[in-house]
């Protein structure tokens, strides 16, 4: 696949200016829902010795605000 020159140079591919923006963007959201997926499991356990109604609450707006996210960013764009 080639994005950026042709297949004959052999210069290293760079990211052009513009798209540098929406990749970090990109790669700071889904570095923190990774990290906040990961220890999930171990914040529900914690509050569900509290109340399990509460973790259960907690897993729903995690997975909920995953979508939002993204659904909010892809409305900002449309709106360009």
């Amino acid at each position: 696949m080639l994005i950026n020159g042709d297949p004959a140079r052999k210069e290293p591919l760079m990211i052009a200016p513009e798209n540098r923006g929406p990749l970090i963007a990109a790669a700071i959201i889904l570095l923190f829902f990774g990290l906040g997926g990961f220890f999930l499991p171990t914040v529900m356990l914690a509050v569900g010795n509290y109340s399990t109604l509460l973790a259960g609450i907690i897993a729903v707006s995690f997975v909920l605000g995953f979508f939002a996210i993204f659904w909010l960013r892809a409305r900002s764009q449309s709106r360009r």
